[in-house]
């Protein structure tokens, strides 16, 4: 699957699907074969970081 590459774009494309799609970061990345370390490297760029409570980025 091609994602986002600007930090913000990327920030909104994952958080929509974990709302819509997904019930966690691990079945995300898993369905869409995405490494979750890049995607969380990627958004703790921009000072987001994956909240297991609220599955989302803060």
């Amino acid at each position: 699957m091609n994602i986002p590459n600007d930090p913000i774009i990327l920030l909104s494309f994952i958080n929509m699907k974990l709302r819509d799609e997904f019930s966690d970061l691990d079945e995300l990345c898993s369905s869409l074969c995405i490494s979750r370390d890049e995607i969380e490297r990627k958004l703790e760029s921009v000072g987001y970081k994956y909240d297991k409570e609220t599955n989302s980025f803060k």
